[in-house]
């Protein structure tokens, strides 16, 4: 069976048996995607109203401009915030944040261990080192400047020793 129709666009040798196969299954692979599109469409729709219940444009209006209220001012707080840990971690650069600390005692003769070396560091290891020596005849205390970890006068035992315990050496 030929058609005139089918030899003109170059299909004349095509066996239109075939032809009514393919444009039956293009038509069930379109009714597959309608199906597919409208299950889309119902639940889109089913969130639409879910989200509009109970709402007018004016009331939903109100809510977005209270939310864009609510945002612009956890945004200025946020910016606050950052300032201030900043500020924060600016003064704290220069506090003391590394202690060490040995007792000892002394001259061996009054017990109890009463004498002490301080070291109080900052970030850098800047600071000093306060020393406190006890004794018979009274209390004599000391310090001594400590740049980067180290001092420019010669340290102690004791001394040597609350340093490192400040800057995190283990000896």
């Amino acid at each position: 069976m030929s058609s005139e129709f089918l030899s003109n666009i170059g299909l004349g040798g095509v066996d239109i048996g075939y032809i009514l196969l393919g444009v039956v299954v293009l038509c069930i692979i379109l009714i597959i995607v309608t199906i597919v599109q409208i299950a889309k469409t119902n639940k889109l729709r089913k969130k639409y109203e879910k989200f509009m219940q109970g709402k007018d444009a004016k009331s939903l209006e109100k809510d977005i401009i209270g939310l864009y209220e609510d945002n612009k001012f956890l945004k200025a707080n946020v910016d606050k915030n950052k300032h201030d840990i900043r500020r924060l971690y600016k003064n704290m650069e220069s506090t003391f944040q590394k202690v060490g600390i040995v007792k000892y005692d002394a001259f061996q003769q009054m017990g109890g261990k009463l004498s002490f070396s301080l070291a109080l560091l900052n970030e850098n290891n800047d600071g000093f080192i306060l020393n406190s020596v006890h004794s018979s005849e009274g209390c004599y205390s000391y310090t001594k400047e400590i740049k980067g970890g180290e001092c420019s006068i010669s340290l102690g035992d004791e001394e040597e020793k609350a340093l490192n315990i400040a800057m995190g050496i283990n000896e």
